[in-house]
């Protein structure tokens, strides 16, 4: 797996992840690339607590909830693994697309996996992790979200680039996915009545 950072400046032996970070890499983000293909894992701390970022990120049939490029999802099944989706893409990336596969939601855990199994874009077998864990922000429940994937190297690309585009997309959709959740987050709050 390329140690690819989080952008929030944390720097050190594994890859710019935190000791913490990077145990729960080692723990569910397994991937075992072949030759053709790259793996990353990126990170985001939001400032919510899990069980409301999970409420948008285990929904496989509202990828739009937060996926800020999904027009459209339609789910067949009613979330089991093996259910699939045809999610619609936005206008302006090489793709109008993707058929997915939901190969693990785990609501003790949370983690959920989707596979790539068809659409008209490059990103052959293509699978991704993502995984909430709680931790406390600023003395607030926040969460670490950890998504990861492989995919294959297109012919004429390379593992870089392949990568970096791939980050990129994962890097807008998390960026959306903390924008959402914060927005819900300050709407639940409620300040304690008696401080002392």
């Amino acid at each position: 797996m390329n140690g690819h950072g989080d952008g929030n400046g944390n720097g050190n032996g594994n890859g710019g992840f935190s000791g913490v970070e990077w145990d729960y890499i080692r723990r569910h983000h397994r991937h075992e690339p072949a030759d053709n293909q790259c793996s990353s894992a990126l990170v985001k701390h939001i400032k919510a607590p899990v069980h409301l970022v999970w409420s948008l990120v285990r929904r496989f049939d509202q990828p739009q909830k937060y996926k800020p490029f999904v027009s459209r999802c339609v789910a067949q099944g009613n979330l089991e693994i093996g259910s699939l989706r045809e999610v619609d893409v936005k206008s302006g990336l090489p793709a109008t697309t993707s058929t997915e596969r939901l190969e693990l939601l785990d609501d003790e855990e949370h983690i959920l996996s989707i596979r790539i199994v068809g659409g008209d874009h490059r990103l052959r077998n293509y699978s991704s992790i993502i995984s909430l864990h709680p931790e406390i922000i600023d003395g607030r429940p926040g969460t670490l979200v950890i998504e990861s994937f492989v995919v294959d190297v297109p012919e004429g690309n390379t593992k870089d680039e392949t990568c970096y585009f791939v980050e990129a997309l994962i890097k807008c959709n998390l960026k959306s996915l903390a924008d959402v959740s914060e927005r819900l987050a300050v709407q639940d709050r409620t300040e304690p009545i008696d401080r002392r």
